[in-house]
């Protein structure tokens, strides 16, 4: 399914002035009936796919159940990167897949898109798959859709020689089943896996049960990612009342959505990860940067107090993020040539999030700006070098920048 557009995508693009840079976390738009063309026969009907609900809206359908989060304008609008403050989305004729951007969809597109961007290359993150996991409470069908996009991720890459570069979704619901998809989609083409912010066991992240996939994720050598995605009512800030940000008030929800990324972080130093794992790679995506400096500080503050007697590492954590840890930045992030200079030009990359809507769009213009306050080497190493050297790919450079 191809995304619609109406001009030439060369002459709609902004080409970036700087060579070698490398979107890290950029999204596209799964096919609604991926899963029923991927999953294993047993599961095919429990498949996610989008329907049409009792009331005629479009919906995503999980586990035999209609959405109670992505349906309507909500489902209609996860490609609306660039609609603006006041802009109206709403409109009977937009549904999932219709009127998206160049790229989202296609991967001859997303070649394109990159080319025409001056990118060499781009690592890819699902969309429909951000969202299913929220009211997914079976374990063996989560293992079973997450193995379905791994195949199909693979396959929409593969002709792009290493331009377009797979993530594997992981799900902690069922550790040892995460541990061994990790190793099938590594071999498979897959460069890392990524796990959802919450745990559907309510289980830290770094939970010692957990640590069958973090051993092989170091064994394998491979990056493990904390992706945002959306989450279930009790995974919520519980000091409020859910029910109070039901009715248009999703941009609490949106900006405080990377705590739970820093609190999966932190997880890591209380039950000493990286000393049982020492080669472990862990990535913190979508979830800024501008903070990563004062929470090492603090990091590091409570583990020399009383409180921090009982944590179980021989370094202090600011230790060990320096030698196992990076974050992805978005492009308009001002504080980020600060923490570049604070914590080192090595711990951080750059993403576009491309092509969802809590981003303007404009974010080649940004990613040039933010290159601009940055001095060589700093410089391509943000852009493009950490990334390549941490996932251990060297995509061919953009034609257009040789």
């Amino acid at each position: 399914m191809k995304g619609a557009v109406q001009a030439p995508v060369s002459g709609e693009l902004r080409r970036l002035r700087y060579f070698g840079a490398i979107d890290a976390d950029g999204h596209i738009l799964e096919p609604p009936d991926l899963w029923e063309r991927y999953i294993e026969e047993r599961y095919r009907p429990r498949a996610v796919r989008i329907i049409r609900d009792r009331s005629g809206r479009e919906c995503m359908e999980v586990d035999g159940r209609p959405s109670k989060f992505m349906y309507g304008e909500r489902l209609a609008s996860v490609s609306v990167m660039g609609a603006r403050r006041g802009e109206s989305i709403a409109s009977t004729e937009r549904t999932y897949g219709s009127n998206v951007p160049f790229g989202a969809m296609d991967p001859r597109e997303r070649l394109e898109r990159i080319e025409a961007e001056g990118l060499s290359a781009a690592f890819l993150y699902p969309t429909l798959s951000l969202f299913y996991e929220t009211e997914c409470t079976d374990a063996g069908l989560a293992q079973a859709l997450t193995r379905a996009y791994n195949r199909w991720i693979v396959d929409f890459c593969s002709e792009s020689n290493g331009r377009l570069i797979p993530v594997a979704h992981l799900s902690l619901g069922d550790p040892a089943a995460a541990a061994r998809e990790l190793e099938r989609a590594v071999k498979d083409g897959c460069k890392g896996g990524w796990v959802a912010q919450f745990v559907m066991t309510r289980k830290p992240h770094a939970h010692p049960d957990h640590d069958i996939l973090f051993a092989a994720a170091q064994d394998l050598d491979v990056p493990l990612g904390i992706h945002p995605t959306f989450e279930p009512p009790w995974a919520l800030p519980g000091r409020y009342d859910y029910a109070r940000f039901l009715r248009g008030r999703r941009y609490f929800l949106n900006v405080t959505a990377a705590d739970a990324v820093r609190h999966a972080f932190t997880s890591f130093f209380d039950y000493g990860v990286f000393d049982k794992f020492p080669r472990v790679k862990l990535v913190l995506l979508e979830a800024g940067a501008g903070w990563i400096s004062y929470w090492l500080d603090r990091l590091d503050a409570v583990y020399g107090s009383i409180i921090g007697s009982a944590v179980p590492l021989r370094e202090k954590p600011s230790h060990y993020f320096q030698r196992n840890c990076w974050v992805s930045a978005d492009p308009d992030e001002r504080a980020l040539p600060a923490m570049v200079e604070l914590c080192g030009a090595d711990k951080f990359f750059w993403a576009s999030d491309f092509p969802h809507p809590d981003h303007v769009g404009n974010y080649i213009e940004e990613v040039e700006e933010m290159a601009g306050k940055l001095p060589e080497p700093a410089r391509s190493m943000v852009l493009g070098n950490n990334v390549t050297r941490v996932y251990k790919c060297s995509p061919p450079p953009s034609e257009s920048n040789v």
